[in-house]
């Protein structure tokens, strides 16, 4: 009946995919909003879950008398009555109210306690739950006492790490710290469960800073508490005199009805590469979090150099053999310069004698301030220009320069700076002049940056993060688990069911940190991408998925990525795709690699964004994707005055995908895809791509889209040049990836359906 009265009135009835809520977004956007407010309303009003039916009434009654962005900010109600409605009924959903009641003798009470429940749509009234007699009672005349809620106060329990009556914020993780409990049997006072840090420092808050690669606890051997001690108040005092002597602000009294940011101090142990105790450092932060957008902060982004840039730029110096030094800039935000009126709390225990009472008028970007970074992203671009680089268009912070003296790149990510230049000469005066400008420190050869370590060796550089993954594992407890052979199981098919993990905010720090470990192991990055999917509601077989993660890691602390001395300036990439492999979705997971030369530069493991109905199509817009990317490391190159002499060679699985890329012929079952083949068929037309097959016992891509067997996995890691250290013992394996680079190639030329691997 119902199909039948659609089909009278020209209605199409069509069906989702089972488990695709994304084929439904209006309906569930709407369900979300509709949760959201449901629980600001229980956890507002303290109730337990059970009324959350009257819940959804006043979540439904408050949504259709809103304005509503989607329907130009009229209401849902007056769409639909043609008034306006009214607010003047509105109550607080779940407070203290005495309704009236019509007893049947005279001595009885005439109100009783209630819990204000909503607006019954059957009846011009108030809902409420009497207290004494769990009864719902519906009435008109209701007398609401809005600060009293049955259930719990609605004021919120402050946290105790905030202190509203001074500036300054103590971090609870750092006051435990410095304020340990006493065990239950008192040990001699000379103890101490961290003796790195000490609790008669003066008054400042303090707080954990946590860098891209989290250090350890506490450092292998703890200096003395004494020490500790010392170092941090010298910390302290040397970062506050840098402050006055660079300018950073100026004192005036407060000005009436202006926002005025705290102020906290930031305590930190800085790491050698392994793992030894470098130094302490103190710093004067501002608490953004008290800033409001569009009074006192506006622009908040600032780039930071990608991944890919990274490795092109180590593979290209290393391959012509130019010097790579490290640079740090010290105190790096200070140098940036505000556009905005900022005001900060003087910092507690460095205030002024003079002027207790005024406030900092901040003059330079301050470490904390939301506008920090684009600030002083745009100090250090300036003056990089004015020093005769270019700015790359690919990738915001890379610079250029090109110069009768020369060429050097340089890589900023916010204070560390790689540079690199074609001879010493050069890139010691370029060191000096921006020495001039900011206060740096030439850290010498490139050795340890972003917790990468970089070693060089006679075959060219060997990339490794050994240090940040035993810090992962250590926070998992898994430093002595058993290895395994490969991240992933073989027919690894993940899906959303299976009992909800213990701790997920834990998973998701885990998987957090294991894709930032994906910059040196390509090896684990379909495996990292697989539980990454699920990170909104991580269930145990995900969390058994990620222990594997962590088995394979244990076994492989020594691999890195090799970048070898590679002169030839080609692209070869392959692409792969998985068709329907995830279950839930039915969508593909399509994977790339690129190479420069003989080096890994780039690569991907990704779900894609819509369902394929074929793998021809998968597969297709797979190599849409690797097409992308070899068009910006193609332009990347050209903005390095190193463009490739040949047209990137691009290597798929999938026949029907090479002869759509150069079949001028458009297909009916090929129309919805019709931008991927135009674009793809374009760049293949110009000359600067060449789809072309290879078979799939030597795609290499084939790791990026699915759990492999080990001895596959092996023999494709190898190719992507993921090696164990010491890197000499990759010699064999160089020479092997050059016989099948040119392997490739000479395939390329013949145009065969077969692909003849040399051994």
């Amino acid at each position: 009946m119902f199909h039948d009265h659609f089909a009278s009135n020209g209605i199409t009835f069509r069906f989702s995919c089972p488990h695709t809520s994304q084929q439904n977004g209006k309906f569930e956007r709407m369900i979300r909003t509709v949760n959201n407010m449901m629980r600001t309303l229980l956890f507002h009003s303290r109730l337990p879950p059970t009324f959350w039916p009257e819940a959804l009434h006043m979540a439904s009654h408050l949504l259709n008398i809103l304005p509503s962005a989607s329907i130009s900010n009229d209401t849902p109600h007056y769409r639909l009555f043609r008034r306006h409605p009214t607010y003047d009924h509105l109550h607080v959903f779940g407070c203290l109210c005495f309704p009236r009641l019509h007893p049947t003798h005279k001595l009885q009470p005439r109100s009783s306690p209630c819990i204000f429940l909503g607006y019954p749509s059957y009846h011009r009234g108030f809902r409420c739950y009497d207290l004494s007699t769990w009864k719902i009672i519906i009435s008109r005349h209701v007398t609401f006492d809005e600060t009293i809620f049955p259930y719990g106060s609605v004021t919120p329990t402050e946290p105790p790490s905030y202190d509203f009556l001074s500036d300054t914020y103590v971090s609870p993780i750092l006051r435990q710290i410095l304020q340990p409990s006493q065990p239950p049997n008192p040990t001699p006072p000379n103890t101490n469960p961290d003796p790195s840090i000490h609790d008669s420092a003066p008054d400042p808050a303090v707080e954990d800073e946590t860098p891209i690669a989290s250090p350890p606890p506490s450092p292998p051997q703890s200096p003395p508490r004494g020490f500790a001690r010392s170092k941090l108040h010298k910390a302290m005092n040397e970062e506050y005199n840098a402050l006055i002597t660079n300018g950073t602000w100026v004192l005036v009294p407060r000005p009436p009805g202006a926002n005025v940011v705290r102020s906290m101090w930031l305590f930190k142990r800085k790491f050698n590469a392994d793992g030894s105790l470098s130094r302490y450092k103190a710093r004067l932060v501002a608490n953004g979090r008290s800033q409001q957008q569009g009074i006192d902060c506006d622009e908040t982004f600032s780039p930071v150099v990608k991944p890919a840039t990274i490795r092109t730029i180590l593979s290209l110096a290393i391959s012509r053999h130019w010097p790579i030094h490290q640079l740090d800039v010290k105190n790096v935000f200070l140098h940036g310069h505000l556009q905005e009126t900022v005001y900060m709390h003087q910092s507690s225990g460095f205030r002024d004698p003079q002027h207790p009472d005024h406030v900092c008028h901040l003059q330079r970007s301050l470490y904390g301030l939301k506008q920090a970074p684009g600030a002083w992203y745009q100090r250090f671009a300036q003056h990089a220009l004015h020093m005769g680089f270019q700015h790359s268009r690919t990738d915001s912070s890379l610079f250029t320069y090109h110069q009768a003296t020369g060429t050097a790149y340089l890589l900023l990510y916010v204070d560390d700076i790689v540079l690199t230049a074609s001879s010493a000469s050069l890139l010691q005066s370029i060191n000096a002049q921006l020495s001039r400008e900011f206060a740096m420190t030439d850290l010498g050869a490139l050795n340890y940056f972003l917790g990468i370590s970089a070693t060089h060796t006679s075959q060219g550089l060997f990339l490794s993060q050994r240090k940040y993954a035993t810090e992962i594992l250590e926070r998992a407890n898994m430093l002595q688990c058993n290895p395994a052979r490969t991240p992933a199981e073989p027919i690894l098919k993940l899906n959303a069911t299976g009992p909800p993990v213990a701790d997920p905010s834990m998973y998701r720090s885990l998987a957090g940190a294991l894709q930032y470990l994906t910059f040196t192991c390509p090896d684990i990055s379909f495996a990292v991408q697989q539980i990454c999917l699920f990170m909104h509601d991580p269930r145990e077989p995900h969390l058994h998925a990620l222990k594997r993660i962590l088995r394979y890691i244990r076994g492989t602390l020594d691999h890195g990525l090799q970048l070898h001395v590679s002169p030839g300036s080609d692209l070869i990439a392959y692409s792969d795709a998985d068709w329907g492999g995830c279950p839930v979705s039915r969508r593909s997971t399509s994977g790339y690699c690129v190479f420069l030369g003989e080096n890994l530069v780039s690569w991907s493991s990704k779900r894609q964004g819509v369902i394929s109905r074929s793998s021809a199509e998968a597969e297709y817009r797979g190599v849409a994707n690797d097409v992308v990317e070899t068009c910006w490391v193609r332009n990347l190159l050209r903005e390095l005055r190193c463009p490739p002499a040949k047209a990137t060679i691009v290597y798929c699985d999938n026949i029907s995908s090479v002869y759509m890329s150069s079949n001028p012929v458009q297909h009916q079952r090929t129309k919805h895809i019709e931008i991927d083949i135009d674009f793809v068929r374009d760049q293949v037309a110009r000359g600067l791509v060449r789809v072309l097959h290879v078979p799939s016992s030597t795609q290499y891509a084939d790791i990026f889209t699915k759990g492999l067997p080990s001895q596959l996995f092996n023999e494709f890691k190898t190719s992507l040049n993921v090696r164990n250290s010491p890197p000499d013992q990759t010699v064999g394996g160089s020479i092997y990836q050059g016989y099948k680079r040119t392997a490739h190639l000479g395939y390329c030329q013949e145009r065969s359906e077969m692909l003849i691997i040399l051994m």
